[in-house]
């Protein structure tokens, strides 16, 4: 599931600009050379932070998933789930709602408060928000704290979907990473853009067309389909 497209076509746009999406050749965590590499961490300064939450935010409204807060999985996810949470109350069509937000701390905290968790209580119809999903251990993670505390996943958002399979040449998956987490927890993957975004803009922008046949090529072998 994926946001409106021009809202699409806008971010791959943006996280060209802001160096976040780059074209060459990239060894990436799988061990494979990637034509293309999408670095979330480098939405660092406070602007282009604040551009990246209106995505979030416009995505998740044209999801039309009915949600009552934000959680962000320690650590990429806390920043994105503060932020997205501040674009929301910005969104007319959530009329004023402000949205609360909680977040995860990789230790329990035996002093203070204490625990693991950060902000407002998980209650209700929870969103899960993070930067990709590579293996999925993250949203494992999340879901199983947010059951824990008797609330309800309601999907995950993520700012891209490589569309990618995992395993070796010989053994690749039959699904990406973004298909096995919807079909494992039943919850839907809501993706800012995708691959296939990638790939349009590529064919439309004559100074980027140089970068279409490797990634093209990549996506034959490695691709699933939408």
């Amino acid at each position: 599931m994926a946001a409106s497209t021009s809202t699409r076509t806008d971010f791959v746009r943006f996280a060209l600009e802001q160096g976040v999406l780059r074209f060459g050749q990239f060894k990436v965590k799988s061990g494979r050379i990637s034509p293309y590499f999408f670095n979330a961490g480098l939405f660092n300064k406070g602007v282009s932070v604040g551009r990246l939450a209106k995505f979030y935010a416009q995505a998740l409204v044209d999801s039309g998933i009915e949600f009552d807060m934000l959680f962000g999985p320690a650590y990429k996810g806390i920043p994105l789930a503060t932020a997205t949470a501040v674009a929301l109350g910005e969104q007319e069509a959530m009329h004023g709602r402000d949205i609360p937000f909680a977040f995860n701390r990789k230790e329990a905290k035996d002093h203070g408060e204490g625990g693991v968790l950060v902000g407002a209580p998980l209650e209700g119809r929870v969103v899960i928000i993070d930067d990709v999903i590579t293996a999925g251990t993250s949203v494992r993670e999340s879901v199983e704290i947010i059951r824990q505390s008797k609330a309800t996943p309601a999907a995950v958002l993520i700012a891209l979907d490589r569309m990618e399979r995992a395993g070796a040449d010989d053994a690749l998956s039959r699904h990406s990473a973004v298909q096995d987490v919807a079909a494992t927890y039943g919850i839907p993957v809501v993706c800012i853009a995708s691959l296939s975004d990638i790939m349009a803009l590529l064919d439309d922008d004559a100074h980027l067309a140089e970068h279409r046949e490797a990634v093209a090529a990549y996506r034959n072998k490695y691709g699933v389909s939408e």
